[in-house]
């Protein structure tokens, strides 16, 4: 990874995990929160002919391919991967997981940090949705409290077009992370939605905050 330390990439037979050390980051068959994290942000800006859509972090493209399907076809959707490999893996070893989401003409793939993406936009997404790392607790890269201090909230708020919403992944609640939230004059909630689909799984954390 840029700035250190070592993503690893298992398969299992049609089973994937990402893996830093012994922690287990993500795995191809609990995607229920990431899906979320599209479609509810999608119900929370209704309708909009040629959402501009940032997804921050590719991982196993969970919420790529549901942003696609939920925000139709004249959508625009950006994602920014931090780790080049990871890129690799989703049109390599994992081509069977993305199918031909990363094809999509309404999709570009940024190589490079997010946070530099939302400080230089101003009024421009409908929609941020932050999957990076697991969450406000970062466990893989320092640099990465820079989106979620109080001034990456910020500017995040200000790169959202009126209406427009940001939705943040973690892995679990955090109360501070709430209260900088509630400091950026955006409105909140924290939602808990379950790791597989069926219901089934950990319990994650969603927060939505409408400009």
């Amino acid at each position: 990874m840029p700035g250190g330390g070592e993503l690893r990439l298992k398969r299992r037979g049609h089973e994937f995990s990402i893996m830093l050390g012994q922690i287990e980051l993500m795995n191809s068959r609990l995607s229920g929160s990431e899906e979320a994290l599209a479609t509810m942000a999608h119900d929370r800006i209704g309708s909009r002919t040629g959402a501009n859509v940032l997804i921050g972090g590719l991982g196993m493209g969970f919420t790529l391919r549901a942003s696609l399907n939920a925000f139709g076809p004249n959508a625009r959707i950006t994602v920014a991967e931090l780790v080049p490999a990871v890129v690799d893996w989703a049109r390599g070893p994992m081509a069977e997981v993305f199918g031909s989401s990363l094809d999509d003409p309404r999709v570009a793939i940024h190589k490079g940090d997010v946070g530099p993406l939302i400080d230089g936009a101003t009024a421009l997404y409908d929609a941020i949705l932050l999957d990076v790392d697991n969450g406000p607790e970062g466990l893989t890269r320092k640099a990465n409290d820079n989106i979620y201090n109080l001034q990456g909230l910020r500017a995040a708020a200000r790169a959202l077009s009126p209406g427009g919403v940001l939705a943040v992944w973690s892995s679990a609640p955090n109360s501070a992370f709430s209260q900088r939230l509630n400091r950026t004059g955006l409105t909140s909630q924290e939602v808990t939605v379950r790791a597989s689909k069926r219901g089934g799984g950990a319990r994650h954390t969603i927060w939505f905050a409408t400009r």
